[in-house]
């Protein structure tokens, strides 16, 4: 009976044990940065890179929302791509705000086709806090 027991116990510690750690696993790290800025986005992928060396396996999903009159700027695709070049590199992917583009005119096929457009920049981040994103607007 002892036997059974110690054995029983030492299952039950080995299975909570085993629990924990997919636990701990599944834990993701994600992150929405909202700029007004293009030339912001060269620190923001420098923190995209350090935040994914120090996450290790717990960094998750890193997204980037440009907002705002800057939105005119992503038409410079040459520009951009460099930018977007390095956000595929380090995991991160940037979007444009679709009620940025309508204000001023950008139609969205003036941006780089590997860009999505989110319909409300604002809205989304609220969106991805409320999932448990780490947020900041720049």
């Amino acid at each position: 009976m002892k036997k059974s027991i110690l054995i029983f116990t030492a299952l039950l510690i080995l299975f909570s044990l085993t629990t924990n750690a997919q636990n701990n696993n599944a834990t993701k790290n994600n992150y929405v940065v909202l700029t007004k800025k293009i030339p912001q986005l060269q620190p923001i992928l420098i923190t995209a890179e350090e935040l994914k060396k120090e996450d290790g396996h717990h960094f998750g999903d890193f997204q980037v929302i440009v907002c705002g009159q800057t939105v005119t700027g992503l038409t410079e695709k040459k520009e951009m791509q460099k930018y977007l070049d390095r956000a595929k590199k380090a995991g991160v992917s940037i979007k444009a705000c679709g009620f940025s583009l309508k204000k001023f005119d950008v139609k969205p096929e003036e941006i780089p086709s590997t860009m999505e457009v989110v319909d409300n920049g604002i809205l989304y981040d609220f969106q991805l806090q409320k999932k448990g994103y780490f947020s900041i607007e720049l």
